[in-house]
C-alpha cells in the first residue's frame, strides 16, 4: 500500500522498501514537487505523485548529524577532548593591528 503521509518540511522519513532515510527540505506546491535530502547528503526532487506511491514511515531525526558529511574524520570536528569555555575563546579583534586600524580610520 502506498503512503498516505503528507510531506512536511524538516520531517524525516524512511522508505520501507529501500531502507533509505531522508528529510523533506522543500515543497513546491505550484510545481508539484518535493525536494528531499538523503541522510548521506544526496539531494533529490520528486514528483508529488511519486511521493504518494512510496511506502513510508515517519521517524525521528537521526542523532548522528554527521551523516551528510561522511568523508569527515573525528579530527575534523575539532578538539573534542577538552570543553571550550568563554574565557578561552579568541576575540575577533585580536587579529586587528592597532596601528593599521588608525591608518584606515583617518
Amino acid at each position: 500500500m502506498a503512503t498516505e503521509l503528507d510531506p512536511i518540511i524538516n520531517s524525516w522519513y524512511r522508505d520501507k522498501e529501500s531502507g533509505r532515510v531522508y528529510e523533506v527540505v522543500a515543497i513546491d506546491e505550484y510545481g508539484g514537487t518535493v525536494e528531499i535530502q538523503y541522510f548521506e547528503s544526496e539531494l533529490e526532487e520528486m514528483d508529488i505523485d511519486n511521493w504518494y506511491e512510496q511506502k513510508l514511515e515517519t521517524i525521528a531525526a537521526p542523532e548522528d548529524w554527521s551523516g551528510p558529511y561522511d568523508d569527515l574524520v573525528p579530527d575534523d570536528f575539532g578538539d573534542t577532548e577538552e570543553p571550550m569555555h568563554p574565557e578561552t575563546w579568541a576575540s575577533p579583534l585580536d587579529d586587528i593591528d592597532g596601528e593599521a586600524a588608525f591608518e584606515y580610520g583617518d
